[in-house]
């Protein structure tokens, strides 16, 4: 599991630290794994570090002190080290006098700096560090512009990039390789900041550092919360997931749904909608059921909504009146972004909300007109916020529908974000441009509804959900990549699901699947 901290919190662990430490301990510990990181990436670009042509762009504080201290480790190495000032008056004292000690040439003209940057082999960009807000100074934003054939390496974040959030405001320098100390930062995790960090690599320094929250799950995190028969398992024990999906305009998306939750651990699939022909001919193992989710019988949670289009609003209602977890996604939650929160309002059972960034600026304009307390229609709403703007500011956004519905969200892009009501966030980066493509959100929620209805939390469930779907989709796209439709992501999650498995590790003895089938 990949553990973000807020710049305040490594902050005060820092602190701590360095109340420990001799002075200049801490500098010099993320220099050497930065120098070292360095070294490798010229010895697998040259052959060798002697020679190699590196320029450190350091700016003002202790970013351009890890800069520049690398700096002369590699310059010791016999590395040709330009270090560029872009705040000459305020350059770190001991990294610079490191530099120069060792050799290391030192310019503050920026068209020598320019020229140095175009034809380096590795560049570290020491310009802002953690704390930076905003985009690059006027000084700086040159080189975010600038034409390179060098390697460039991020010290801790790229600079104009909010280590915080992964919110870029102006013009930010992108890496190729980030090096960041002590834990990761959110913004590295999180578009549209994580597009700008490149590889990402965690060199420890000693922080003690309290529980994140923010983390990205990795492949043996998924693993152990994928839902696995035991030898008494039946259709019932390991779940029935109802899909209230499709209508007459969409068929498409109940097939996909179901495609989803069929591949998604529950027992057993329950279909109720317009499209029960289509889908039992398409999927003949799928229980079909006349009528709204009311008349259901069984089921262990809902998925609301794909292509639901007029019969969305009533099976809203009948799914979110059962105790028992529901997704909403597409029409459904057009329908619950004209009720507001109230709908919501007394439910025990957890709710799921699937939306991208159109839906999350509907949900937040019905949340911020006041639902009242009884989940009745409105007069009047807010006007939604721009799309982009919330795209733009993923954690905030996907943060703000959470704690607005007290539901957990999943907010589908770049990068899917999985929030809770409690603030603590789940990053996905397993997806692909390529999933950009019709139904594929319909098989997510089936997907991350089967999930559900397995027996995983809201939580878990979104972020298996969202793993699975994204490395379905590369699966199928292939390299370099290529156009997917969603009946082949469907298609693929048995045998993503089963690289995740293989990646953990042999199965333990009690989970072997057994029973009698039925």
């Amino acid at each position: 599991m990949r553990c973000a901290h807020r710049v305040d919190q490594v902050r005060a662990a820092e602190a701590e630290l360095m109340a420990r430490l001799p002075e200049g301990t801490l500098m010099r510990r993320a220099a050497t794994g930065l120098a070292v990181t360095c070294a490798r990436l010229l010895t697998r670009r040259r052959g060798r570090v002697y020679g190699s042509r590196v320029v450190v762009l350091a700016g003002s504080g202790d970013n351009g002190g890890d800069a520049l201290y690398a700096g002369a480790e590699l310059a010791r190495r016999g590395a040709r080290v330009t270090a560029v000032l872009l705040a000459p008056g305020r350059a770190h004292g001991g990294g610079l006098a490191a530099l120069r000690a060792a050799h290391g040439r030192v310019v503050v003209e920026q068209e020598v700096g320019l020229a140095d940057f175009s034809c380096a082999d590795l560049v570290l960009d020491g310009i802002v560090g953690i704390g930076g807000r905003g985009g690059l100074r006027p000084e700086a934003e040159p080189y975010a512009r600038a034409a390179r054939t060098g390697v460039v390496v991020a010290v801790d974040v790229p600079s104009g990039v909010d280590a915080d959030t992964g919110e870029v405001a102006g013009a930010a320098l992108r890496a190729d390789v980030t090096v960041c100390f002590g834990t990761y930062k959110p913004g590295l995790l999180i578009d549209p900041g994580a597009s700008y960090a490149g590889a990402v690599q965690l060199v420890g320094i000693g922080l003690e550092l309290p529980p994140a929250g923010v983390v990205a799950l990795q492949h043996t995190d998924v693993a152990a919360l994928l839902p696995v028969p035991g030898a008494e398992s039946d259709k019932y024990r390991r779940g029935v997931v109802g899909v209230a999906a499709g209508s007459a305009r969409y068929p498409g998306a109940a097939l996909l749904a179901v495609a989803g939750a069929l591949h998604g651990g529950a027992g057993a699939v329950r279909y109720v909608g317009t499209a029960a022909e289509e889908v039992v001919r398409r999927f003949p193992e799928t229980l079909v059921t006349e009528g709204g989710p009311a008349g259901a019988g069984r089921v262990q949670a809902w998925v609301v909504g794909p292509g639901g289009g007029e019969g969305a609003g009533r099976a809203l209602a009948e799914a979110l009146a059962a105790d028992v977890p529901v997704l909403v996604d597409a029409d459904g939650l057009t329908e619950l972004a004209r009720l507001g929160p109230g709908a919501l309002a007394g439910r025990t059972a957890p709710t799921l909300l699937t939306p991208h960034t159109g839906e999350a600026a509907r949900l937040l304009a019905g949340a911020g007109a006041g639902a009242g307390g009884d989940g009745g229609t409105r007069s009047e709403q807010a006007r939604p916020p721009a799309a982009d703007e919330l795209a733009a500011a993923r954690l905030a956004t996907a943060r703000r529908l959470a704690a607005a519905y007290r539901a957990t969200v999943l907010l589908k892009g770049s990068t899917t974000v999985v929030a809770d009501p409690s603030g603590s966030v789940r990053v996905n980066p397993t997806g692909t441009a390529w999933l950009a493509t019709a139904g594929s959100g319909d098989v997510l929620a089936g997907l991350a509804g089967s999930l559900l209805a397995a027996g995983l939390s809201a939580p878990d469930a979104a972020a298996v959900a969202a793993c699975l779907h994204g490395l379905a989709a590369r699966h199928t796209a292939g390299v370099p990549g290529a156009p997917v439709t969603a009946s082949e992501v469907a298609a693929a999650l048995p045998a993503v699901w089963n690289d995740v498995r293989a990646a953990a590790g042999p199965e333990p003895r009690s989970g072997r699947p057994g029973g009698t089938g039925a």
